[in-house]
């Protein structure tokens, strides 16, 4: 079994944060080093066991998009390897799973898309008839897909923090009426592309967040990662039924589990059973399986 990475240790370069899943170190004024660990959060919370491998499927994935989407916008990437600026006894640390980066100035929010009717969406649309107070036609299903693809932006909470859905007028506050505008549609240009080929390889995108930053030159674009099943909700085609909850490839499996479990979503949360992490690690590894096959 692979060896799992809960925590990156790279002394010879600085540390400046942890997320829920990667750790950033400084590499220079330029560039910045982003290890992908084995970490996996869910409702806002680090669980305290890693899913084998993950971080690798994961930067395999956005390496994947950030190299189909090029065309539509630029995004972080270097073209550096990770090897190359590390010490060879911390190699082993980034091989596979690191990328190098570019220093951008992120914005404050996370765009998110919707194309499909779930998860928090399908409750608001339950309650009220619409998703994000964006209303919607009567009658939709569970997993029904949507008339058009939904810009739902919501805000960047800290670690162990809840994100929260925002209004697009919210999200013109925080950016400016011409950014906002550029996010939006730079992010309903990045789903319909990456839906559409998802979709010839057997999976639907339900939904996916991106996160965007800005060179000194204000040129746009796109970070951190990118439609990935920590980022997304996969689910297969073969299996889609509109009224009944899709399978997945993502980490709502692990979710569903937690759910059962009777955990109060508070941390700390409970530990993983191995057979759970597995399974996650092998759904994470179909979905790159798939999304890449040629």
């Amino acid at each position: 079994m692979i060896a799992a990475l809960s925590i990156s240790q790279i002394p010879s370069l600085q540390l400046l944060s942890r997320g829920k899943v990667r750790d950033l170190y400084a590499i220079d004024d330029q560039r910045l080093l982003m290890v992908a660990t084995d970490r996996l959060s869910a409702f806002d919370v680090i669980l305290p066991t890693p899913i084998p491998g993950k971080g690798c499927v994961l930067t395999t994935i956005s390496q994947f998009w950030f190299d189909r989407l090029a065309h539509l916008l630029p995004n972080h990437l270097t073209g550096d390897t990770p090897e190359s600026v590390v010490r060879p006894n911390e190699i082993e640390q980034v091989k596979g799973r690191a990328m190098v980066v570019k220093r951008l100035s992120p914005l404050p929010i996370e765009a998110v898309v919707r194309g499909y009717l779930a998860g928090s969406g399908w409750k608001e649309y339950q309650s009220q008839g619409s998703v994000c107070g964006i209303a919607l036609p009567a009658g939709l299903k569970l997993a029904d897909k949507l008339p058009e693809p939904l810009f739902t932006p919501s805000t960047k909470a800290a670690v162990g923090e809840h994100d929260e859905n925002i209004a697009y007028a919210q999200a013109e506050l925080l950016l400016g009426r011409s950014l906002a505008a550029r996010v939006r549609d730079a992010s309903l240009a990045l789903y319909t592309e990456a839906a559409a080929w998802a979709l010839s390889r057997g999976i639907i995108i339900a939904d996916t967040k991106f996160e965007f930053g800005l060179d000194q030159s204000g040129q746009l674009h796109l970070i951190d990662e990118a439609l990935t099943p920590d980022s997304s909700r996969f689910w297969p085609v073969d299996q889609y039924q509109p009224g009944h909850q899709p399978p997945s490839f993502d980490k709502q499996f692990v979710r569903d589990w937690l759910e059962q479990s009777g955990w109060n979503k508070v941390a700390p949360a409970p530990d993983l059973p191995e057979e759970i992490a597995l399974k996650t690690a092998e759904k994470y590894r179909e979905a790159m399986t798939r999304l890449l096959s040629d």
